[in-house]
This record gives C-alpha cells, sequence and structure tokens, in this order.
C-alpha cells in the first residue's frame, strides 16, 4: 500500500513496524531487518508517514569511489592505485611476530591443469595478513589467494584482504569470486557502539546481498550470534544464499560477516565469501574465524 505524496523512507532505524514500543528495526530501502534493537543514545529514528516498504533504493554510500555495477563481478584485471594508497596492507613476512606461535593451514584454491595465478601475488613466507586500517589480523589462506586488488565496496571506507576467481565471466561483464577481507565499516549502517552489534551486522548484510549477488536470491540462516574477539565484542552472522539464474556457474554461496567492536569510532568487518562451485574450501571459515586478532 502507498499513500501518495508521501516520500518512500530513506534507510535507516524506524519504530518497530509490529509495535514493540521502545524498540527500532533497520530499514535497508527494500527489507525490513529480522532483528530489532531498543532506541537510546546514538540511534538516530527517523520517521516515515508510508505504511509499507517503498521500491528498492540504493544504499547510503559513505565514499566517492563506487563499488562493482553488477551483482558480484568485479572488472578483470584491474589493478587500482587503491590497493596500494588507500588500501594499506602489512604482510607478516617468515616467522609469525605477535601473539600466535602456532603455524598456519593453507587452504589453496584448485587451479587447472597449466594455468597459474594472475593479479597481486603475497610476498613468499606470509603466513598472515594484518590490516591497520581495520584493526584485525587474519590468516593469508594460500598461494592461489591474491592479494585484493579490486577496488571498494559500499560497507567499508578502505578495504584489504585475500580473493580467488572462480569465473571469468559473469552475465553484465566482470568476474566472480571468492573472498576473505576487511575494513572498517562506513557510516549509514547503524552503528552506535556494542549494544548495536547485531543491528548493524545485519543491515550490513542487507547490503552485501542486494549489491554483490544474482538475484533473486533466498537466504538460509546458518549462524546469527554474538561472541568475543580477542577479548572484544563481536557478532557473527553467516548465511547460504542460493539463486538459479543463467550465466552463473554457481547456484550459490556461502558467506560470513563478522563485526568486531576494535576500540575505534568504527567497527570492523571481515567477510568471507565462497561460491558453491567451491564447496570443498567452506572448511577455511571457522579456520579463519578461530584465528582472527584485534591489533
Amino acid at each position: 500500500m502507498s499513500e501518495l505524496g508521501n516520500t518512500p523512507p530513506a534507510p535507516g532505524w524506524y519504530p518497530d513496524p509490529d509495535g514493540a514500543p521502545g524498540f527500532v528495526r533497520w530499514w535497508n530501502g527494500a527489507a525490513w531487518s529480522d532483528v530489532t534493537t531498543p532506541a537510546g543514545p546514538g540511534v538516530a529514528v527517523q520517521r516515515s508517514p508510508v505504511l509499507a516498504p517503498p521500491p528498492p533504493a540504493e544504499p547510503s554510500v559513505s565514499r566517492a569511489v563506487p563499488p562493482p555495477s553488477n551483482p558480484r563481478s568485479f572488472p578483470a584485471g584491474r589493478v587500482v592505485g587503491l590497493s596500494v594508497v588507500a588500501l594499506i596492507v602489512v604482510l607478516v613476512v617468515g616467522v609469525l611476530v605477535g601473539k600466535s606461535n602456532d603455524s598456519t593451514t593453507v587452504a589453496d584454491p584448485p587451479v587447472p591443469s597449466g594455468s597459474a595465478p594472475s593479479g597481486p601475488t603475497f610476498a613468499p613466507g606470509t603466513v598472515r595478513i594484518i590490516d591497520e586500517d581495520s584493526g584485525l589480523s587474519y590468516p593469508w589462506l594460500g598461494e592461489n589467494w591474491l592479494e585484493w586488488n579490486l577496488g571498494a565496496q559500499y560497507e567499508m571506507t578502505h578495504i584489504a584482504g585475500q580473493y580467488f576467481m572462480t569465473q571469468e565471466v559473469v552475465p553484465g561483464g566482470g568476474i566472480f569470486i571468492a573472498q576473505c577481507t576487511s575494513g572498517p565499516i562506513g557510516e549509514g549502517y547503524g552503528w552506535a557502539g556494542p549494544s548495536t552489534l547485531q543491528g548493524t551486522v545485519l543491515a550490513l548484510a542487507d547490503s552485501v546481498r542486494a549489491n554483490y549477488y544474482p538475484a533473486p536470491n533466498e537466504p538460509r540462516v546458518l549462524r546469527d550470534e554474538g561472541r568475543t574477539v580477542d577479548g572484544h565484542p563481536a557478532h557473527l552472522y553467516e548465511f547460504d544464499l542460493s539463486w538459479d539464474v543463467p550465466g552463473y556457474d554457481s547456484t550459490g554461496e556461502r558467506a560470513v560477516l563478522l563485526l568486531v567492536d576494535v576500540g575505534r569510532p568504527a567497527p570492523a568487518l571481515l567477510y568471507l565469501s565462497i561460491p558453491n562451485t567451491h564447496a570443498e574450501l567452506y572448511g577455511v571459515i571457522d579456520q579463519v574465524l578461530d584465528a582472527v586478532e584485534v591489533l
């Protein structure tokens, strides 16, 4: 139902449409989140004159560099200066210095016979990725995982990490990838301190689902839980997506969003995604989660 003369609501926090007093629910421009959060200091509650969700709207962008225009596609072979200047990744080479003294098990994606990785490779001996911008450190997953060089994404003000290509060409152009990346989140996702971790990570999940995957798609939540990462409050949201869209080798993907309050103005997001064409690598998800450290 719509009302003439009313402006559709923008993404943000609104009073719970189910009528729960004192609670708000995140509206991403297309759908309500599944979880409410208490209204309080730092939660900017908006008021909308419409009684039903409006047509889909573009999500908030907190920086000038736009994300890929196609769902989950990235320009092939694109090496951006952003990966050197704005995306600062400090690599630990050789013996790991820090809190972890155990060795890292690598998870190499399959490489077809006669082919070789293309793109920026990590220095020999690298065992961890240290992302100074987000405040997180996590394992490098192996020889065929490349250093991130595919530009910015909506949800993070800086991005660092690793990826490998799973499909060379997708509908609309670009490539399909698996990735393990991190960065401080941008504005517009509801962050107002540790009490909003769950609501914020759900808003981020809505954003990545809308921006980087074929549509229509169906989600199935696997984990939605609070946890502690290296002594810091965090929230984990893991889901399987499925779709039936011509032109894609994959029919689904497992995605994980770990949001960590690292004690900085913006929390850190760790984002892992692996298409079901490489489901044998789902095990690296817990390998990474169990080894995340806060700088």
